[in-house]
């Protein structure tokens, strides 16, 4: 959108400007005016020019029937636009400075994709493409991230999607701008880490006052410290914390080059991640599941060419990998080790378990290493205490993969300071284009049908109250409904408690997977789900390897590769986090097919104000989210 308000309303505008008035320029001078109609005199204040000029201009667009006028005694002539469809669909910008908070009602593909580079998408409304609004926030960490050269370039895109110029939140974007270049880190010709303040009252004020004497061995300058280099991650993230990110120009070996190539093209925005983060170094791919997060991890791995470890949450993510590694890039399947449990491999690409590589006794094979690329997959887990330590392994290269790195406890901040800053597409931009399944989600409201079950709940407290409406007897019945109503789809049914999940796994006749499954038989019954449900030869039927229907706990949660999932029953675990939700949901979001989600929440109990608050992050994504009361 462009600037004609505010400020430069009446700098320099020729009459040439009213001479050559377009249709759209009405449209936004009756925006900046916030009237569906508008005088001369107004048109010509918000243009810049005379009234005469904008009187001339105006009869022109009425004369080529654009424009109606409507001419009442006593009162100036007003002018209209004649299509008001037009004027209710174009895109509006709403700005609050103080709040450093926008508004956009049908936002533009183009003022999306300025807006993501510099703030961050809070919240959509609406229900179709097209037609939402989206609340965007300026946050220091986003300005801290954007991808400018320089502040003057910053506030140009600022500019560029801003119906006026506001002086105040400028300035704030630009002493954002200057903290996230006060401090860096270096490497010394002697080969040790120096930390650099931009001046001496930085040094005293700032990195003296809150690093420890454990951060940094001595003064080397006025400006300039001597780090611990066990303590680089540390000295990052107490920076972080006092408002000063950490520029990391240190000159990190690569490790020895992997002889590996990507076999698969990517999409447009998958390309944009990969060159954001190699002009980074660093950084954390956000998308929903299904986007293709993991296959840009690989085509990143391919360009930085070093020796890589790759860390996941459980056995099952670093088989996972190994399989996507062989399909969609040229790897010599001898340089793929995988370190874990099983088996123990040191190779050019290195899988490992969060759990492995944070223990003593293997952590110094690891920091041994000269890593190129440290990925750490699902990367929210390196905030939780006993994953910490893995964050402090160091690497020229590191990168982070999650479809939703938020956490009840706003650890996402500490996530983006000991890995990278966020790079990714909006979700709504992914449903829109098609790449991803935007899911219909509905929350059931499950009456108590079992009186002996109601009464134990109403005589409970605390968390048996949470646990017995979790598992209501008629949670069941509803899931039977359920499948009986989409027979035809892949099921992923999801619980909490292993004895509801052995429960309704029992009374449905499938397999119940946990983590106290083995692991041989869970991949196996992952397998199974997996596949394509025709028999080869039968006529179309189900082959009886397959399965259709899984009981799935906590292990579902996170990185499994389910992409035939098209229906998913949230049964239990609705005292869970944001994230959870967003993962449950998203087993279902792939590029084809419809996506079902049906939440299961006991009426009347906690559980309605769990569901609507996990929802309700999804639905700030753009996704649908309904609620329906199930008849006693």
């Amino acid at each position: 959108m462009t600037d004609d308000t505010g400020d430069d309303a009446g700098d320099d505008s020729s009459e040439d400007d009213a001479e050559d008035l377009s249709l759209d320029r009405f449209h936004e001078a009756l925006e900046a005016e916030e009237r569906p109609v508008a005088t001369a005199s107004e048109v010509a204040r918000r243009l810049g020019t005379s009234q005469a000029a904008a009187r001339d201009a105006l009869a022109a667009l009425v004369d080529r029937g654009d424009v109606d006028r409507l001419d009442v005694e006593a009162d100036p002539v007003v002018f209209y636009p004649r299509d008001w469809g037009a004027l209710a669909s174009r895109e509006r910008v709403v700005t609050f400075p103080k709040r450093r908070e926008i508004v956009v009602d049908r936002p533009t593909q183009y003022t999306r994709a300025r807006l993501s580079q510099f703030a961050n998408l809070v919240d959509t409304t609406g229900t179709e493409p097209g037609t939402r609004g989206y609340l965007y926030r300026i946050r220091q960490e986003d300005v801290w991230a954007a991808p400018f050269d320089d502040a003057d370039a910053l506030v140009g895109a600022l500019r560029s999607v801003l119906p006026r110029r506001y002086e105040h939140l400028e300035a704030w974007v630009r002493d954002q701008w200057r903290r996230a270049h006060r401090f860096r880190l270096y490497t010394h010709a002697d080969g040790y880490v120096v930390l650099e303040a931009a001046s001496e009252n930085l040094m005293g004020n700032v990195a003296d006052q809150h690093l420890d004497d454990d951060h940094l061995r001595a003064p080397i300058s006025d400006t300039e410290a001597w780090v611990n280099e066990a303590a680089v991650a540390a000295v990052k993230r107490t920076l972080y914390d006092a408002g000063y990110p950490v520029e990391d120009d240190r000159d990190l070996e690569t490790g020895d080059p992997v002889e590996i190539d990507l076999a698969t093209d990517l999409r447009d925005y998958q390309e944009t991640w990969v060159e954001t983060f190699l002009d980074r170094k660093s950084g954390v791919y956000v998308g929903p599941p299904g986007s293709g997060k993991t296959v840009a991890g690989i085509a990143t791995i391919a360009a930085v060419g070093g020796e890589t470890l790759i860390l996941v949450p459980s056995r099952e993510l670093a088989d996972q990998w190994r399989e996507e590694l062989l399909e969609h890039s040229t790897v010599d399947p001898a340089d793929i080790g995988l370190y874990h449990g099983g088996t123990k491999e040191i190779r050019p690409v290195t899988i490992a378990t969060y759990q492995i590589a944070g223990m003593d006794r293997h952590r110094s094979l690891f920091e041994s290493r000269e890593w190129g690329l440290i990925c750490f997959d699902e990367c929210h887990h390196v905030t939780a205490p006993v994953y910490s330590r893995t964050a402090e392994l160091q690497s020229k290269h590191r990168l982070g993969l999650s479809a939703t790195p938020v956490s009840e406890t706003g650890s996402e901040e500490e996530i983006y300071t000991l890995i990278g800053q966020p790079i990714g597409a909006d979700w709504d931009a992914l449903f829109e284009a098609g790449f991803v399944q935007e899911p219909e989600v509905e929350i059931r409201y499950v009456p108590w049908r079992d009186e002996t079950a109601r009464n134990e709940y109403a005589a409970a407290d605390g968390r048996d109250r949470r646990r017995l409406a979790a598992e209501n007897p008629a949670k069941v019945e509803e899931i039977r409904y359920l499948l009986a109503a989409h027979r035809d789809k892949k099921t992923l049914v999801f619980v909490e408690y292993l004895d509801q999940g052995a429960a309704i796994a029992d009374a449905l006749g499938v397999p119940f997977i946990s983590g106290e499954t083995p692991h041989h038989e869970r991949a196996e019954l992952f397998r199974r789900f997996r596949a394509d449900g025709e028999a080869e030869g039968s006529g179309g039927g189900a082959a009886d390897d397959d399965l259709d229907v899984l009981v799935v706990s906590r292990v579902g949660d996170e990185g499994i590769d389910l992409p035939n999932a098209e229906l998913a029953v949230v049964a239990s675990g609705l005292g869970g986090s944001r994230r959870q939700g967003s993962q449950r949901a998203g087993r279902t979001m792939r590029p084809t097919g419809s996506a079902l989600v049906y939440v299961l929440a006991t009426r009347g109990s906690s559980e309605e104000e769990f569901a609507q608050r996990q929802m309700r992050h999804l639905g700030r994504k753009g996704v649908r989210v309904r609620e329906t009361n199930v008849a006693e």
